[in-house]
């Protein structure tokens, strides 16, 4: 399929894209080194101005990559977010420059296997999951902590190879909430966690279990900040002598959703005070940018890496230069005003990154590659990329009443402010009562597929359908062969001349039975950000029987690209 660009449509993409990636550029840091507390003001939206480099907008990348914490060791950053329930989990994400990034693993392929991370009968943990995740690197080790809420655990990891990982893991039958690692100077080792009110717990110093007789009590409530009292998110560090934890917040007054706290003491366990160091929204619905670490680069710079609330695309990495005025982390320009243009690079060129990938699923071995992530557990035995070479198979064991049950659900990110997702399918497999397909996967999903009704006649169909509340076919017609293609349209946001967003979070349904001309099937979908599911919205591939197991469904390619293909 060819796509057709219009001009207006590449000079914003442009501009976007240059904003997407390298904002992600100058935010990861080692809190081993010691910050500049010069009060550098900001030149309104640009930071370090150099005519050798090139600047990009917020947001960093246009994706579902909610909750980020980011180091810096040596001259290479790495970064970890929340997958929740989708595995592997919690990626781990690289660069060289701060501008370029790519995936290089997960830390867990399966985290439990119990009947709800198995999608066992009505079982199931969206919305749970891994939560919040926190990098660091102490003594030659990685390690990579977060909590489970629906297994009441939590969790660390740890490697000296985060890249070629051979993962230590300890399990603590306690839910650190969104917590935070402190590796202080003197040997020990601290977990700070809550919400409203922060907790620290001490640990053993390989991090394996609670220190018996540590330090294990209440640290502060977050209200002694302005009565912000349900801020969570924790990210500490230690930087000159002086402990720091940032945090989230809603803000009880004004027209900010959120806002970015800072707390500080002189000690550890008491003499802590807070400061709003950033509340605005860069005029995105009211939607505050915050949550995340801060971090120094090599020249000395410091910034945060944040998330902004962006509809339907999910929570987006936003970067934000640090300026220190009288010892606090200020974010954002002087006036307390997020930043919209920002990050630099030394690259004489910039290429947007993108965790969006095409798959032929040609494979040596029965692997996938890094951008899959399964909805829940897979169960490994009914799903290959080489039983039939050049496809990703699906296999039914059993059967389920709707997509949301169904395992082995392939599912990949988009993007926005526009993209698009096409696969070929072969539904020469299917049986009676089975369906096949891809979907806009979120609570409220919207289905394209193949479904076989009882006589065996073989319908392509068009059906939204809510976790909870169940749903309607659309609209079906009735096809003659095996092979389709089917293709969803993500439109997230407008974006006006002078580069002002709205949001769209419209997406649009087609099939073809060519690969050429293709045939919009319903009316549109109008997709929405639920909090029971927490995550963006994701292309999944699915197959599930509800009449009878057995049958075979295989995706012959994957395609995705940023972009849309006009209406005729």
């Amino acid at each position: 399929m060819k796509v057709i660009w219009n001009t207006t449509f590449i000079t914003r993409l442009t501009a976007l894209a240059l904003c997407l990636c390298l904002t992600l550029s100058l935010c990861i840091g080692c809190a081993d080194t010691q910050p500049s507390m010069d009060n550098n003001p900001i030149d309104e939206n640009i930071v370090n101005v150099n005519t050798n480099k090139i600047t990009v907008n917020n947001p960093l990348i246009w994706s579902d990559i909610p909750d980020p914490d980011i180091i810096r060791v040596g001259d290479t950053y790495y970064m970890v977010s929340t997958t929740m329930f989708y595995n592997p989990g919690v990626p781990i994400m690289k660069s060289t420059d701060l501008a370029h990034w790519e995936m290089v693993g997960y830390v867990y392929d399966t985290i439990e296997n119990t009947p709800a991370t198995d999608l066992v009968g009505d079982n199931e943990c969206y919305g749970q999951g891994s939560w919040a995740a926190c990098i660091r690197y102490h003594d030659g080790y990685f390690y990579v902590l977060f909590a489970c809420l629906d297994q009441g655990k939590s969790y660390i990891f740890k490697t000296e190879d985060i890249e070629n990982p051979d993962w230590i893991r300890y399990d603590f039958n306690r839910v650190f909430h969104d917590a935070t690692l402190l590796f202080d100077d003197d040997g020990r080792v601290y977990v700070v966690y809550g919400a409203g009110n922060v907790h620290i717990t001490e640990l053993e110093p390989d991090c394996s279990k609670v220190k018996q007789g540590g330090v294990d009590q209440l640290l502060f409530n977050t209200g002694i900040c302005e009565g912000l009292d349900g801020a969570e998110g924790a990210h500490i560090y230690k930087i000159n002598g002086k402990y720091y934890i940032t945090m989230i917040s809603y803000r009880t007054n004004g027209d900010c959703s959120r806002c970015e706290i800072v707390y500080r003491s002189d000690k550890l366990l008491t003499g802590w005070e807070g400061k709003v160091v950033l509340c605005d929204s860069m005029g995105y619905y009211g939607n505050g940018v915050a949550q995340g670490g801060i971090v120094q680069t090599l020249d000395g710079d410091w910034y945060a890496l944040l998330f902004q609330d962006h509809g339907a695309v999910g929570r987006i990495p936003c970067l934000q230069p640090v300026t220190w005025e009288d010892g606090w982390p200020m974010m954002g320009k002087n006036e307390d005003a997020a930043v919209e243009v920002k990050v630099m690079s030394d690259k004489d060129s910039w290429t947007e990154s993108t965790f969006m990938a095409d798959d032929e699923f040609d494979y040596a071995e029965n692997k996938l590659g890094l951008c899959w992530q399964f909805n829940h557990n897979p169960d490994n035995d009914n799903w290959s990329v080489t039983e039939r070479p050049g496809y990703y198979r699906i296999r039914t064991e059993k059967t389920e009443k709707d997509i949301f049950h169904a395992q082995n659900t392939l599912t990949q990110r988009v993007e926005g402010p526009y993209s698009t997702t096409e696969v070929k399918l072969d539904v020469s497999g299917l049986n009676p009562g089975d369906y096949a397909g891809i979907s806009a996967f979120q609570t409220w999903a919207g289905n394209v597929g193949v479904y076989v009704d009882e006589d065996g006649t073989k319908k392509v169909y068009f059906e939204t359908i809510h976790r909870t509340r169940g749903g309607d076919i659309v609209n079906e017609e009735v096809i003659d062969q095996d092979e389709i293609y089917l293709k969803i349209e993500y439109k997230f946001s407008e974006i006006d001349e002078e580069g002002k967003i709205t949001t769209q979070d419209q997406a649009r349904f087609y099939y073809s039975l060519d690969g050429t001309e293709w045939v919009k099937i319903g009316k549109g979908f109008t997709m929405t950000y639920d909090l029971d599911l927490f995550t963006g919205y994701r292309t999944g591939l699915y197959y599930y029987s509800t009449t009878e197991a057995g049958g075979t469904a295989d995706f012959d390619y994957y395609h995705t690209y940023k972009g849309l293909q006009p209406e005729a």
